[in-house]
C-alpha cells in the first residue's frame, strides 16, 4: 500500500530538469522530521518548507496497488497532455525512498514514463529510477553515493554563514560519484542573503552550479 500525500502537475522548478513538465506525486512521511512543528526543533533535518503530513491534498489518499497509483499518475498526465513521449513523473514527499518499490517504477516505466526521485540520500534507491537526485543533510549517513544530480542546500542551519566549513563537506562531496552538482540557497526571510552566499561559494568552486527555486519566483505550486 502507498500514503499519499497529493498529485500535481506543474514544471520542475529546481536543478538540471528545471522548466520540465512533471506530474509530482508527493508521499507521506519523512525518516528525518516528523512534519510537526512541535518536533522541528529536534528533527535531523529542520528547514524542510513542505507539507507532508496526512493525504488531504488533491487526490490525496492510500492506494493499494502499484497498478493502481500508476494509473492515477498517468491520469493526472493526461489531464493536460495526451501525449505518451516526454512523460515525467517526479517522486517526492517527505522521503519518498520510503515507500516507492520496484512494482512502482515497472508499472510507470510500463506505461512510458520516466522516473524522477528526489531524495535525502539515507536509503539506498531500488534499481530503475530513471533520474535519481540526492539532497544531503548534515549530520546523517549519506547512502546514495551515485546519482545524477546532488543539491546541497546552503545554509544548513539558520544563522550559520561559514564558508570554510561548508567547502570542507562539499569536498566530501565532490570525491562521491555524482553527474551534476548544484548549491540550493535555503529559503525563508533571508533567502537573498543566502542566494549571495550560495553565488560566492559557486564562484570559488565552479564544479558547483546555482539552482535556485524557480516555481517560486514565478508562483508555480
Amino acid at each position: 500500500m502507498y500514503t499519499i500525500k497529493e498529485f500535481f502537475s506543474t514544471l520542475q522548478g529546481e536543478g538540471t530538469h528545471a522548466g520540465r513538465v512533471a506530474v509530482f506525486c508527493r508521499f507521506t512521511g519523512c525518516n528525518l522530521w516528523s512534519g510537526r512543528e512541535v518536533d522541528r526543533e529536534n528533527a535531523q533535518c529542520r528547514f524542510c518548507d513542505t507539507d507532508f503530513v496526512g493525504t488531504d491534498g488533491n487526490l490525496g489518499g492510500k492506494y493499494q496497488t502499484a497498478a493502481e497509483l500508476a494509473d492515477i499518475i498517468e491520469k493526472e498526465w493526461l489531464s493536460m497532455n495526451p501525449s505518451e513521449s516526454h512523460r515525467y513523473v517526479v517522486f517526492t514527499g517527505g522521503e519518498p525512498l520510503l515507500q516507492l518499490d520496484q512494482d512502482l517504477i515497472s508499472a510507470l516505466h510500463q506505461k512510458s514514463f520516466e522516473i524522477g526521485v528526489e531524495t535525502n540520500g539515507t536509503i539506498k534507491p531500488p534499481n530503475g529510477i530513471d533520474w535519481l537526485c540526492v539532497s544531503p543533510k548534515d549530520g546523517t549517513e549519506l547512502l546514495c553515493l551515485v546519482a545524477d544530480e546532488i543539491k546541497y542546500v546552503v545554509p544548513q542551519f539558520h544563522g550559520e554563514i561559514d564558508k570554510k566549513a561548508i567547502i570542507q563537506r562539499l569536498k566530501r562531496f565532490e570525491n562521491m560519484n555524482f553527474k551534476n552538482f548544484y548549491l540550493q540557497p535555503m529559503d525563508g526571510p533571508h533567502r537573498d542573503l543566502h542566494l549571495e552566499f550560495a553565488i560566492a561559494i559557486c564562484k570559488e568552486r565552479p564544479k558547483w552550479r546555482l539552482s535556485i527555486q524557480q516555481h517560486k519566483y514565478i508562483n508555480l505550486p
